[in-house]
């Protein structure tokens, strides 16, 4: 197996487990917030589709015009990296909106990821990070991203009286 089919496997291993989670809480709950009031679902599925589209395609390839189809400016700038949670629901795309954006940029991130050359995984990142330097780290550091995410998600799925998921 390859260093980028590792990255991929990890990838869609942090999704799946992601999914796993959203399978028991309602659209409805998504904009529900614990006190003191943190985040919500609906937020972490944004922020989580905002960061794969920077770290596996932004950074690797570059933005493209095209990608306004996949997630929109104002969809990037509404759950990067220093926006803020909002209990408003009103404020947010639909939770069904936010799913499809999630689902949009992680088909097209594995299959544009899956061509990568093996030239490229070694290469410097299109726009620097503070974590990682190469094209292949910010991959794996993609897959790390959605599981940080997906504890926080479990840990609301927990609040609503869930029980745990391995």
């Amino acid at each position: 197996m390859t260093r980028l089919q590792t990255a991929l496997d990890r990838i869609k291993f942090s999704r799946d487990y992601t999914l796993r989670l959203l399978e028991s809480i309602a659209p409805a709950d998504w904009f529900w917030m614990p006190f003191p009031a943190v985040t919500h679902i609906g937020w972490q599925l944004g922020h989580l589709a905002m960061a794969e589209y920077r770290l596996a395609l932004d950074r690797i390839r570059g933005e493209r015009p095209e990608d306004a189809n996949l997630i929109s400016p104002q969809f990037l700038k509404q759950f990067g990296r220093d926006s803020i949670p909002d209990p408003d629901a009103s404020k947010y795309p639909s939770p069904s909106d936010i799913r499809g954006v999630l689902d949009r940029v992680h088909v097209q991130t594995m299959r544009e990821i899956a061509e990568l050359p093996e030239a490229e995984w070694d290469a410097p990142v299109l726009k620097p990070h503070p974590l990682f330097k190469t094209k292949l780290d910010s991959l794996f550091w993609c897959a790390h991203h959605e599981m940080l995410h997906a504890g926080q998600i479990g840990l609301v799925r927990r609040l609503f009286g869930h029980g745990p998921l391995w």
